[in-house]
């Protein structure tokens, strides 16, 4: 395995975008600029019309007439309560629109203050014309969960939350959990251990159970058809830990489910994410299946945790595959045909700083690392659009970003992260384009870690090293 990872790092230059540390109601402070995206870009975060961080955790993606509208947790870092699930639309997949917080926190109940909601998914059902979204509702502990379900008549919200989703009279006590609609207009709800069940005409219920603990150690289930035959995404039971997800497969929903092995090459954590949804998108010519997984950042879920949306592949035995990560890449949502993109740019020249030490570890792999609380690195640019390359290593840290204009205010503010089980390679930040000027950015360690705490052990990251690897203006 040790080889394989060191091989491994040698293959994978990761670019991507950081997350912005803000919430709904942070503005940037700079004058919004449009910017064509031209790709999707995983492991970064992504920017609505305001230029805030879309904050979509947990997500499910639909697809209404030429728009799809993307649902999640809108997350705040250094706390796991509910403050409602987000609703954002996109005619491209790259470029997002803000549209509503679509099911706000409830005076009480449920999804009231100090709860717990998690992995929104919504579905347009063919017999009623509404929209029925569905998520795991629980308390702060996670000891009273249950799938509950919301509706209304516009798929942007507001939706109006009716409690949990019965099951002979009874609520279904699951947690981690994803829906599927078939060809026909049928729709299931699945649940972590391989549970699937049938749901009623009108989505309101549960009309019978088609599987029953499939599997043991499955959360974040997921499941989709291609040319008749049935995938069942899921991952390992790591708590916010990356691990390698694994898929079955059957030609028929009741089963029986044929165990296919991992879908990603193993050690590679499923690219570091985690398995939440995957939607066909069909265009003219054929048909691109989207995987749509979370790379968590505990306890900053907000600023620094992010997406990896990649192609699934499939070979001609139907056996499924993430064989790449492909960080920056289009989809054609006309023609449904999708290609890698790169980003181009200068290298910029990065001065030396106290506190920073050139490293080398034993892949042959050099970088600028520091863990001293409050060390600052700071490079003047003049352009429109920085990036930052980095190494994430097992015990890497939070970092701080900010960008100053020449008068010497603050426009920008975001928190990277460079914590990953194995060396890996990547753009950690990607800055929003600013309008043309003289910027100053700096870079500063926060001493934070990637970390969670789990019957009286505390799990992630082993330090707090932040890595600067290259610098890049970006054309």
């Amino acid at each position: 395995m040790r080889l394989f990872r060191l091989l491994l790092l040698k293959r994978i230059l990761v670019i991507g975008l950081l997350s912005v540390a803000s919430g709904k109601e942070e503005h940037l402070s700079f004058r919004a600029v449009p910017v064509a995206a031209t790709a999707i870009h995983s492991g970064v975060p992504w920017y609505d019309q305001h230029h805030q961080a879309v904050s979509a955790r947990g997500a499910g993606l639909i697809q209404e007439g030429n728009r799809f509208y993307l649902f999640g947790e809108f997350k705040r870092d250094h706390g796991n309560a509910f403050v409602g699930f987000s609703c954002y639309s996109s005619a491209d997949l790259a470029t997002w629109i803000f549209e509503s917080i679509a099911l706000p926190v409830q005076p009480e109940g449920p999804l009231g203050p100090d709860r717990v909601g998690e992995r929104p998914k919504v579905m347009k059902n063919p017999r009623t014309g509404e929209f029925v979204m569905f998520m795991h509702t629980d308390n702060a502990a996670y000891k009273d969960q249950a799938v509950g379900y919301a509706t209304s008549p516009s798929i942007t919200g507001p939706y109006t939350f009716h409690g949990p989703l019965l099951f002979a009279g009874q609520p279904v006590k699951k947690w981690d959990m994803g829906v599927f609609q078939d060809d026909d207009g049928s729709g299931y709800l699945i649940t972590h251990s391989g549970n699937l069940y049938a749901l009623s005409d009108d989505y309101k219920s549960v009309a019978r159970q088609l599987v029953k603990d499939m599997t043991p150690h499955c959360e974040a289930p997921a499941i989709f058809k291609r040319e008749g035959l049935y995938y069942w995404l899921g991952s390992g039971l790591t708590a916010w830990e990356r691990n390698d997800n694994h898929y079955f497969t059957a030609i028929s929903l009741a089963g029986p489910w044929q165990d296919r092995g991992l879908f990603a090459p193993q050690g590679t954590l499923t690219w570091n994410s985690q398995t939440t949804f995957v939607l066909p998108v069909t265009g003219s010519e054929t048909t691109t299946y989207l995987f749509l997984g979370d790379r968590w950042a505990h306890p900053r879920q907000n600023s620094a945790a992010t997406y990896v949306w990649q192609p699934l592949q499939f070979d001609a035995d139907g056996r499924l595959s993430l064989p790449e990560f492909h960080q920056s890449w289009n989809l054609d949502t006309r023609t449904g045909r999708w290609a890698p993109v790169s980003l181009r740019g200068k290298l910029l020249n990065i001065p030396p700083a106290e506190g920073w030490t050139p490293h080398t570890d034993a892949a042959g792999v050099t970088d600028l690392r520091s863990k001293v609380k409050g060390a600052t690195l700071t490079l003047p640019f003049t352009g429109t659009q920085v990036a930052i390359h980095g190494v994430a290593r097992s015990d890497g840290g939070f970092g701080e970003i900010q960008i100053k204009d020449h008068t010497g205010k603050v426009v920008l503010t975001s928190i990277v992260e460079t914590y990953c089980l194995y060396p890996e390679a990547s753009l950690k930040f990607l800055s929003p384009r600013l309008p043309p000027g003289d910027y100053t950015l700096t870079v500063t360690v926060l001493g934070e870690r990637f970390f969670w705490q789990a019957k009286r052990a505390a799990y992630g990251s082993s330090d707090d090293f932040v890595s600067v690897q290259k610098i890049l203006l970006v054309d």
